[in-house]
């Protein structure tokens, strides 16, 4: 057997194993690409950041490249567990790790701030006081709500005022244009919603009604930091209100995207609450959903329906096609699924007060 088909059993023999086998970065499984520089096993996406920097990392493929001794010897004596103990050793618990579906500019930074950044290794940790100090403040690109353009406004994250502000003018002593709890704060990358590769949308709940900021900014560190920072604030804010037995259980908690987003038509009495937020619990809290068929759906332009019931009543929402009716029914049902932490306790008795 020549040194390639040699080589090359090796390194496929070492990335079916359990350590080795999901990308380094991003978690995805059965990686076929290397960094024969760092020592990692990497999936296609991720590969393509890694090539954008020589000086740090160089990729090969592990199955199409030919693989020389000393480069084999090299991956054998790092191996992804050995690297990411290393490259990731202070990340922040708030910081968010990307997974592999998530958007390319959450994917690349990540790279970035491990590999050629080193913002985790403990050499340049004064570069994560922008995401850690508490206090960010800075210009976004904010799109307007009538004519849609987007104009550079101030904004202002505060972990002492547990508030996010924003400005229209640069000129602060002209007051905020709005005061956003961190309580009811939510951010989520939305670049093809927004139209931008940086798009940010920043979500929250004003007078019981969700409201959305669409945002980016032309740095993509910089958005990434933002993004990092509300989490950061986020985590300090729960952590002091719910008193967590295990940091963990907040993570799910600091931002979140949407498992399933669209329009449907609400029905029921002209004098219904128009809560502007539903909590879901689980089976064993009163909470179910099914596909229904209204007693009269008349004045409904859409006639899938869909029924969420709750302990309080049940909401009766219209899908336009049969498809979306499946999808959102399985969107319920996944969120059904899922066992109360304490905080979903809370966040239920919140909701509550607030409507009553």
């Amino acid at each position: 057997m020549g040194s390639w088909d040699r080589n090359k059993n090796i390194l496929l023999e070492m990335v079916r194993q359990p350590n080795n086998s999901f990308c380094a970065d991003c978690e995805a499984p059965d990686p076929d690409w290397a960094s024969y520089k760092l020592g990692i096993f990497v999936c296609m996406n991720c590969s393509g950041t890694h090539r954008d920097l020589p000086d740090v990392s160089r990729i090969k493929s592990i199955r199409l490249d030919n693989w020389e001794d000393d480069l084999v010897e090299f991956m054998r004596s790092h191996g992804n567990s050995a690297v990411k103990a290393h490259y990731e050793k202070f990340v922040p618990a708030f910081y968010y790790r990307p997974k592999q579906h998530d958007c390319v500019v959450l994917r690349e930074q990540w790279v970035r701030a491990k590999y050629e950044r080193r913002e985790f290794t403990g050499e340049h940790m004064h570069l994560q006081k922008v995401y850690t100090s508490g206090h960010h403040e800075g210009m976004l690109w904010k799109k307007g709500k009538d004519n849609k353009q987007f104009m550079r406004r101030k904004f202002i994250l505060s972990e002492r005022e547990f508030t996010l502000v924003y400005y229209n003018k640069e000129d602060l002593s002209r007051g905020p244009k709005a005061v956003i709890p961190l309580r009811d704060l939510n951010a989520a990358f939305q670049p093809e919603k927004i139209g931008h590769h940086h798009g940010l949308q920043i979500s929250y709940l004003k007078e019981d009604r969700t409201r959305n900021l669409f945002v980016y900014h032309d740095s993509a560190q910089e958005i990434v930091n933002w993004f990092n920072a509300i989490r950061g604030a986020r985590f300090a804010y729960l952590k002091m209100v719910l008193s967590p037995t295990n940091d963990s259980q907040l993570l799910p908690l600091l931002t979140r995207s949407s498992l399933k987003e669209g329009y449907m038509e609400k029905t029921g009495p002209k004098d219904a609450l128009e809560l502007g937020a539903v909590f879901i619990g689980t089976e064993a809290h009163g909470y179910a959903v099914r596909e229904c068929v209204p007693r009269s759906t008349l004045r409904n332009k859409w006639k899938c329906g869909i029924a969420v019931d709750t302990p309080d009543r049940q909401f009766v929402f219209m899908c336009e096609r049969e498809q979306d009716q499946r999808e959102w029914i399985e969107a319920f049902k996944q969120v059904i699924a899922q066992p109360m932490l304490p905080q979903h306790y809370a966040m239920e008795a919140d909701m509550n007060r607030r409507k009553s």
